[in-house]
């Protein structure tokens, strides 16, 4: 309780929120300087309100030379922590834990059942996104289908990069931060091979026969988790 109340007095600064927002949308480390020139604030201000982000561990520090010369920089990162707010608290981990090691006593069948009800979420959640979007009638185009697949991904909890490349008819995806991180840790190949269905439902609620390819994983050290998913001829989605 009483982290989470340091947490929540923290963020009611809102130009605290904001740098908070503004550092897990870039994906990468940002120094005191950056976030002053973003929010035009003194640099003392913006290193005050980055400590307190680190106070609570929200965000991680490390100190590096910037290779042209001078004092070293100190960088500032999204904390791998997890962060929860809930009264009273919950622990879903637990419950996720629980289901998994359930899902493993069942063998094949367990997986079989976890990767198509990951795959029908997926696909539901897309589906879902279409009918609430003004784009639904008619044909969409490439750039209509990228952007419902990124509010999707948002909503489930996603930070992901999409980019459309002509020649392969192909999506490069990316995502910066893994939602089942925990679970995943302790369960790899489940959870990872879940999500990817997961993706494969909502990408195929637009395009037609998905080919997903995994090219990094954040389980394995990598900074990111990338994906390239293979499509035929886009579908015409008329509502």
């Amino acid at each position: 309780m009483e982290q989470t109340l340091k947490i929540t007095n923290v963020l009611s600064d809102p130009t605290r929120f904001y740098i908070y927002q503004y550092i897990t949308n870039r994906h990468r480390d940002v120094t005191v300087q950056e976030i002053a020139d973003q929010f035009s604030i003194h640099p003392n201000v913006a290193r005050l309100h980055l400590s307190k982000l680190e106070d609570v561990r929200m965000l991680h520090s490390e100190t590096k030379k910037t290779g042209r010369g001078g004092r070293p920089s100190k960088l500032y990162r999204l904390s791998s922590e997890v962060i929860q707010l809930s009264f009273p608290f919950r622990n879903y981990q637990l419950l996720s834990s629980i289901l998994l090691k359930s899902l493993e006593k069942l063998g094949a069948d367990g997986s079989k059942a976890l990767y198509e009800t990951g795959f029908a979420f997926g696909k539901e959640m897309m589906e879902q996104e279409i009918a609430r979007s003004p784009l639904n009638s008619g044909a969409l185009s490439k750039q209509d289908k990228l952007h419902l697949l990124k509010q999707a991904a948002l909503i489930s909890g996603l930070k992901p990069e999409l980019e459309w490349d002509d020649d392969e008819q192909s999506i490069y995806f990316e995502i910066f931060n893994c939602p089942f991180k925990e679970a995943a840790n302790e369960h790899k190949d489940k959870v990872c091979m879940m999500h990817q269905q997961f993706f494969i439902g909502m990408f195929e609620a637009v395009f037609p026969d998905v080919l997903l390819s995994e090219r990094r994983n954040m389980i394995t050290g990598c900074q990111q988790c990338a994906y390239k998913a293979y499509v035929c001829e886009p579908a015409h989605i008329i509502k």
